[in-house]
């Protein structure tokens, strides 16, 4: 298996260490349902977000969301995260706008900010 970046945050909060922990994995491509799963019962987190490449161009990115012992179809709290981390990587300064990621359920519209380099969802 290939060396992954993630990124760990703290959802639903303005405090570290406080919120709903989530693990984001960037740049999923080439991980299989068996490895993703076997990633999230490794972090033992409510939830691990897998970012992919989207099917359709004009979407931001398509996720998967595994429980330690599951696959979800959506959740709230990666969603969340996932536009997060995805308004992070968009570059310098202010931004906001709508981002649309591809779930299990179909496809999810998210409102994201960036304000002095924080991300808000």
């Amino acid at each position: 298996m290939l060396t992954r970046n993630y990124l760990l945050y703290d959802v639903f909060t303005t405090e570290r260490l406080a919120g709903n922990p989530l693990a984001v994995v960037l740049d999923s491509k080439g991980l299989d349902t068996a490895a993703m799963q076997a990633i999230a019962r490794e972090f033992n987190l409510s939830e691990t977000v897998f970012v992919l490449p989207p099917d359709n161009p004009k979407h931001r990115a398509r996720i998967r969301i595994f429980t330690p012992d599951y696959e979800m179809p959506f959740a709230g709290h990666p969603t969340v995260g996932a536009a997060i981390a995805l308004a992070e990587m968009a570059g310098d300064g202010d931004t906001a706008g709508i981002f649309v990621l591809e779930e299990n359920i179909g496809p999810v519209r998210c409102a994201v900010s960036k304000h002095d380099g924080a991300a808000f969802a």
